[in-house]
């Protein structure tokens, strides 16, 4: 009973947090009315929020100090790196090539990346829900986006390899902290790995940028803080809970919700269009979510 109650959690848990996550599109979308740079938002995001992991981790400890080794702080510099950082960054280089809705596509093909990775590496049962959850969340995430699905860029190989490299490195992440959150906790575990992320992104500005981030009007930075605790902070908490009540699998079909709460999200703060196609795919993706959290009540 108490598994029960724990997946049920574990469920809301990943739905908030994606949900979180998900309203980074649209912060990014108001923040660009003030003629920002996406990598200095980006920055902005992960300065604001470094502090914070900061102070968390001086405050929680890792749980199992016996069973963690030098390697175990080697695979957070790993994921840290991989996870947070360089999918974000593939992500972003391939939507200069494609559109976004073929990029939300191509992405979206990671809750099968983490089973097979799951599988091969950690030995991990694909079950028939989660078969069928994947199928049904594809098929809504493309009836979703299928209005935006455009062939138009000369680079669109180019475009597409970069997305499903930001893919695969998600896919790595999401896996891999399924086997590393029971070791160090999950506060402490999601305070480390997102401590070295917010490090890659300022080394990635002081090296290749440098440019001035000082004069921007201030709605700018009041925005980058509000992506920084509300959808990066908070959620980052959130989805690391998810996955440590869920296992990697579970929680990568339920974060197929995330295009689908953008959607949402830009048609009641963006007053952006919502058609019946689009509501219909949402449908189904939720169906897929239906099909994970029924597993444990059966």
């Amino acid at each position: 009973m108490q598994n029960s109650k724990s997946f049920s959690f574990g469920i809301l848990l990943a739905v908030i947090g994606v949900v979180l996550f998900s309203a980074k599109a649209v912060l990014v979308k108001l923040a660009y009315k003030y003629d920002v740079s996406s990598e200095h938002l980006l920055l902005f995001r992960m300065l604001f929020s470094l502090p914070f992991y900061v102070v968390i981790s001086l405050f929680n400890k890792p749980l199992g100090t016996n069973k963690i080794t030098s390697s175990s702080y080697a695979w957070i510099l790993f994921f840290g790196f991989v996870g947070y950082y360089l999918a974000s960054y593939f992500d972003f280089l391939g939507l200069q090539y494609i559109k976004a809705g073929l990029e939300r596509i191509i992405l979206f093909i990671y809750p099968t990346l983490v089973i097979i990775i799951s599988r091969i590496f950690f030995k991990t049962k694909i079950t028939r829900p989660q078969l069928l959850a994947i199928v049904l969340s594809y098929i809504g995430v493309v009836i979703t986006f299928w209005g935006e699905f455009q062939f138009e860029s000369e680079h669109l190989l180019l475009g597409a390899f970069l997305i499903f490299m930001s893919a695969l490195t998600y896919a790595s992440y999401i896996a891999g902290s399924g086997w590393l959150i029971p070791k160090f906790g999950v506060v402490t575990f999601t305070s480390y790995v997102m401590i070295v992320s917010s490090l890659c992104i300022i080394i990635q500005y002081l090296i290749f940028d440098r440019g001035d981030i000082m004069n921007y009007p201030i709605e700018v930075y009041l925005l980058g803080l509000a992506m920084a605790i509300f959808s990066t902070l908070i959620p980052s908490y959130l989805v690391s809970g998810a996955i440590s009540r869920l296992g990697a699998s579970n929680f990568s079909i339920i974060a197929s919700f995330g295009p689908i709460s953008t959607i949402l999200l830009a048609f009641f703060i963006l007053n952006e269009r919502l058609s019946w196609i689009q509501m219909m795919g949402a449908l189904i993706v939720i169906s897929g979510i239906y099909v994970v959290s029924k597993k444990r009540k059966n």
